[in-house]
């Protein structure tokens, strides 16, 4: 099979995924969940014209000069209007959030007056409107000010809870199995023996996963036989996951039987090789509602892969309104060769220059193993295939990491 584009391969991962069924959450149950459906506002808000600063409510034509003196016939606090009307000379106390009085249509900071026992005296001219937040200047009820597809921020929710929502519709968080293969690992803080590594891809998968709001089911790690993978396979069918993750056994040795397995299973494979590195043997294929993804062994491919893949499919199950990775444009830190048939994926440092200008470095060794190199860079530079060699200073795009 002839290697497939990253961008086809990103296409037939991404075919045919809807959002999954939207359920009720509380609000604070809806931090980072993604919004199912428009929400509108329930109220005006403020429902009145409230006083922005503590002073003095009034007519603005009777505190147009400076020293006018003015009777105080009563005061204003927030939660507690005024019952009356302000009248030719006269003026309420008011306090911040207060509710300005019938009559009066400005409010004088109590930095500029003074006050004398049931009179004040005006030092600074009063202004029409000044001082005073109008009805409805932050929003009004049937104002749709969350949409769709919006992962939700503490300003959202803050938002929300002005609107008076106790609740949102969200898209249920999409459920990620993660099925390692492999009898060369062994998990951290044990001994390993002679040929065998520890685990680390697993740990990066389930925070990736989770960071990007889904659910994650750790289905440990399958001894390299076609039972043990089967049998990892039909968990995560059991759990209902929505994506399956395996990592391992994607190539094609001997011992490599993930695709073996997945074909077994009744998965039908729509690629196996991507013209990409690192990550080229990679798989994915559909068996019914679940998408399954079959990430090399190397951590670093591992990682590469699960972001530029595994991410996107996650936001897309999730309703998310964006769901592709953003490219930044940068400048090389140094000089590149030509690039062959395969885009490349290189792991590097992002400086940012006292001018902005946004400088990427790519770390010395590209090896898809060393993950020291991987825990240090910032960004993905991206190359297309068969790029020409490029110098130092020299436009690029790069993909940030999650921080």
């Amino acid at each position: 099979m002839a290697l497939m584009p990253v961008s086809d391969a990103l296409a037939a991962v991404l075919a045919g995924v809807e959002p999954l069924p939207e359920q009720m959450v509380s609000l604070d149950e809806a931090h980072h969940r993604v919004l199912a459906r428009d929400v509108a506002a329930r109220r005006t808000q403020p429902p009145q014209a409230m006083s922005a600063m503590d002073g003095y409510a009034v007519r603005a034509a009777d505190a147009a000069a400076i020293d006018s003196r003015l009777t105080v016939i009563g005061e204003v606090a927030a939660g507690r209007p005024f019952t009356g009307r302000v009248g030719a000379g006269e003026a309420v106390r008011i306090f911040t959030g207060g509710v300005v009085p019938e009559g009066a249509d400005a409010v004088v900071i109590q930095e500029d007056t003074i006050a004398d026992g049931k009179s004040v005296t005006i030092k600074e001219a009063a202004i029409v409107g000044r001082h005073i937040r109008p009805a409805g200047v932050d929003f009004r009820e049937g104002d749709i000010l969350l949409c769709k597809g919006t992962r939700l921020t503490e300003r959202d929710l803050a938002l929300a809870a002005a609107m008076n929502h106790p609740q949102l519709a969200v898209c249920r968080r999409p459920k990620v199995a993660i099925l390692a293969t492999g009898d060369e690992l062994v998990m951290p803080g044990a001994t390993p023996g002679h040929g065998q590594i520890v685990y680390s891809n697993g740990f990066a998968l389930h925070a990736l996963a989770r960071q990007e709001g889904a659910e994650t089911i750790d289905l440990g790690i399958a001894a390299d036989t076609l039972a043990a993978t089967t049998a990892g396979i039909r968990r995560a069918r059991e759990s209902g996951a929505d994506i399956l993750i395996t990592t391992g056994g994607a190539s094609v040795g001997d011992h490599d039987l993930v695709q073996q397995a997945l074909t077994d299973e009744g998965i039908a494979m729509a690629f196996w090789k991507i013209a990409m590195r690192p990550g080229k043997p990679m798989m994915h294929g559909r068996l019914g509602a679940m998408g399954v993804i079959g990430l090399p062994g190397n951590p670093v491919s591992s990682y590469v892969c699960a972001f530029l893949f595994m991410v996107p499919l996650i936001r897309a199950l999730s309703g998310r309104s964006v769901i592709h990775h953003h490219r930044e444009r940068a400048l090389l830190g140094r000089d590149l060769g030509a690039n062959d048939q395969r885009e490349d994926y290189l792991r590097a440092r992002l400086e940012l220059r006292d001018d902005g200008t946004l400088v990427a470095l790519p770390v010395s060794h590209q090896d898809s193993s060393l993950l020291a190199n991987l825990a240090a860079a910032q960004v993905l530079l991206v190359r297309a295939p068969f790029a020409p060699k490029a110098a130092a200073g020299s436009p690029c795009e790069v993909l940030r990491l999650p921080v």
